[in-house]
């Protein structure tokens, strides 16, 4: 028998056989299976390339909008549907944002996206400090700087109250926030060396947007102001009536006053200092106006200080001018920014005289207070032709006394109310008129001096150059004397007693009248001992120019002769 013949092993696929048959495996897996679910009644798996692409959130506006702020593209407030809300997007924890530039020092607070400190490094406050803008104490009560109020529509959450998520880089820092349905971004974009910033910010809720406005409440500026809470005003300007609008808290007293309309900016000031905000493209703008009683670090007790919003838009983009009211760099920003200094009734004096005060200073004395004094000079000599004229005049008067004393004993005993009186009064006109004598020349220098002094006193309190300016012992020539005693008005009062005694006394007067003028210096000492202290140099350096002046024409002027006028001809009557 032959022995049985042994298995053959089986002959294995190769590799390249195998993936051969497994595309086709595949291929025919992928082309039947639609065939498949359809007759078992099932529905196919979503595409996954498709889904991953509808579920991926586009580029934010507010992406886009930090972008163009970046590149210095202007956009404008819009009223646009807002994109659909992220995820939830809020931080854990309140935190603190800074950024701080050649000018400011600004502290924000994660928790509403708000600043909570603002403060100017250029200018300092009473005790020599950088001067802190946001009055913390009343915003504490009423909300910080830009919290966000909503008129209509209000968002399912208080934003104001809610932790945002803070993106500083440089000098930029953007927040934003979201609940889920509830999505908001603000962006502060400032500038090294400027007072000026880009700023907006973007309110929607499930996908469409949230009309809004950017609030600055609770007062603004230095506090410790002479005056601080009727210092300080909302204000717009209005591109119809061109015109500016300022308005103190009081007109809110009833309730917030919304006003709407084409504004070139719209903010809150004090005296020296501004916060503008300038819609870029459209002017069209809602402002609100409040007024809040709340208390500052400096003043304890409550008062009622102005409040603003601006804004009016689901997504607002403005320019914002934080700073002094320095008429070179308002009118950089925009000419309109000029009118935030206001002159006055006597502007057409308190300008130029700002003008050459500060020429002055800056070219030559490089102090406002010896400023004051050359220019007070200039001024009294310009003016001496005209009071020589009137201490001439008032020389004649003393001369015709002795005539105007006849008359006085002539109508002896009468009274005011007397018809004779009438008399009386038409002699002595008479009298002057034949010598060609004014009567009211004596009030003439004094009349010239009064716009001159509210001129000066205008320059003094709108100007922020004579803020904090010194002289001598005068710590700020724009505020009184720091000291209890104030010097200056004492000094003026002691001048303006020793130019009384050198002035001729006007003929002719009332005796109880002049009796009363001769208090007229303690009156001033009344009127000038809380007045500004450049204000009272001002007037004190007129009074040591005037008694030199008078003491020349005492020393010069010859005795007055009186020499009558000729009658006037009258015309016969045909």
């Amino acid at each position: 028998m032959s022995s049985p013949t042994p298995p053959q092993k089986k002959k294995e696929l190769s590799s390249e056989l195998r993936m051969v048959l497994a595309f086709v495996l595949m291929g025919l897996i992928l082309v039947a299976s639609p065939y498949i679910y359809k007759m078992l009644g099932i529905a196919p798996p979503a595409d996954t390339k498709a889904q991953t692409a509808k579920t991926t959130p586009p580029k934010t506006d507010e992406q886009q909008k930090a972008a163009a702020t970046a590149s210095g593209t202007p956009m404008a407030m819009s009223d646009a549907p807002a994109t659909p809300a992220p995820d939830a997007v809020s931080a854990a924890s309140e935190q603190e944002s800074i950024v701080e530039t050649d000018h400011y020092r600004v502290v924000f607070s994660n928790r509403g996206a708000v600043v909570k400190s603002w403060t100017l490094k250029d200018h300092k406050d009473s005790n020599n400090k950088p001067l802190e803008l946001v009055n913390v104490k009343g915003a504490q009560k009423v909300g910080f700087p830009f919290s966000l109020a909503f008129r209509d529509k209000q968002p399912g959450t208080d934003i104001n109250k809610a932790l945002w998520v803070a993106h500083p880089e440089g000098l930029t820092v953007r927040f934003e926030f979201s609940d889920g349905t509830t999505a908001a971004s603000k962006t502060f974009a400032f500038q090294r060396d400027a007072y000026l910033l880009q700023y907006s910010d973007e309110v929607s809720m499930g996908g469409t947007g949230i009309n809004h406005l950017t609030q600055w409440r609770g007062g603004f500026g230095d506090m410790a102001a002479q005056n601080a809470a009727g210092q300080q005003a909302t204000l717009y300007y209005d591109e119809t009536k061109q015109k500016l609008i300022r308005e103190a808290a009081k007109n809110a007293k009833n309730g917030p006053v919304n006003a709407d309309g084409q504004y070139s900016f719209a903010g809150i000031d004090d005296q020296y200092f501004a916060a503008a905000f300038l819609p870029q493209g459209s002017s069209q703008i809602q402002t609100t106006a409040f007024d809040d009683t709340v208390s500052s670090e400096v003043n304890g007790s409550e008062d009622a200080y102005p409040g603003m919003a601006v804004g009016g838009a689901s997504r607002n983009q403005m320019a914002l001018y934080v700073g002094p009211k320095e008429i070179s760099l308002l009118h950089k920003v925009n000419p309109k920014l000029d009118g935030l200094v206001d002159w006055g009734f006597f502007g057409i004096i308190a300008k130029p005289l700002f003008i050459v005060l500060h020429w002055l200073n800056d070219k030559y004395i490089h102090n406002y207070g010896w400023a004051i004094i050359v220019l007070t000079i200039f001024i009294n000599i310009a003016l001496f032709p005209l009071k020589l004229t009137n201490l001439k005049s008032m020389r004649k008067m003393q001369s015709l006394q002795p005539e105007m004393n006849k008359i006085t004993e002539k109508y002896k005993g009468i009274g005011m109310s007397d018809p004779k009186a009438a008399n009386k009064q038409q002699e002595m006109m008479d009298l002057y008129k034949k010598h060609g004598v004014n009567p009211m020349g004596g009030c003439l220098p004094l009349l010239i001096q009064m716009p001159f002094l509210w001129a000066f006193y205008k320059v003094l309190s709108v100007t922020i150059e004579m803020r904090h300016a010194d002289w001598l012992w005068i710590s700020d020539l724009s505020r009184p004397e720091s000291f209890a005693l104030h010097m200056l008005p004492l000094i003026m009062v002691v001048t303006s007693f020793m130019l009384q005694k050198m002035t001729p006394v006007p003929a002719g007067g009332d005796p109880s009248q002049q009796k009363m003028m001769q208090f007229m210096p303690l009156m001033y000492l009344f009127f000038f001992w809380s007045a500004s202290s450049g204000l009272v140099l001002y007037w004190l350096t007129g009074n040591i120019v005037g008694i030199a002046q008078q003491w020349f024409f005492n020393k010069t002027a010859l005795p007055a002769v009186l020499t009558p006028k000729p009658p006037q001809k009258q015309l016969k009557k045909a």
